[in-house]
């Protein structure tokens, strides 16, 4: 199986999983205490609400070059039992949520993730990541996130991996 596919499935037979394991509302938000940044990534935790221990997670938040109101926030994570890691991103309100947000980093097409939620915010992705994806952060020197407002009209919005490798590895 395939990159691609793999990514796919595992958005949609994980992520309900997912969803419920960790919480949504510190990692979606992009809350809690800098602890310390790794280039345009910071490391943030926090105690979710009825959580019996802090939670970190890594977030960049990034808007597009070419449209202003057009953002992202990037939070990588591990679950609650810390035995799997979480990518969620949380994309404008107004994007085409059938087409899901697509990931390329550097010049390979890693494949669609489905969006899980809308909040009032934003609208959520999530993968579990994998060895493999993990590889292609932690060796990347950039990924491009893609979402659609139409079917025809993605807009790529660039997020620089340059310090992700340090920042993933303080992760606790």
């Amino acid at each position: 199986m395939d990159l691609v596919t793999r990514f796919s499935r595992l958005v949609v037979a994980l992520a309900t999983t997912a969803v419920l394991s960790v919480g949504i509302t510190f990692p979606a938000m992009a809350q809690g205490e800098v602890r310390s940044v790794y280039n345009d990534w910071q490391l943030r935790c926090d105690t979710p609400p009825g959580a019996p221990s802090e939670q970190c997670a890594l977030i960049q938040n990034v808007t597009a070059e070419d449209r202003d109101n057009v953002g992202l926030t990037v939070i990588v994570l591990k679950t609650a039992d810390k035995q799997a890691d979480i990518m969620r991103v949380l994309a404008p309100l107004g994007v085409l949520l059938p087409s899901g947000l697509g990931l390329r980093i550097d010049d390979k097409d890693i494949g669609r993730a489905a969006f899980v939620r809308c909040l009032p915010n934003g609208c959520v992705a999530e993968v579990m990541m994998q060895d493999d994806l993990l590889t292609h952060l932690t060796t990347g020197k950039l990924a491009t996130f893609i979402i659609f407002q139409t079917p025809e009209e993605g807009i790529g919005i660039p997020i620089a991996l340059e310090g992700f490798k340090e920042g993933y590895a303080q992760l606790k």
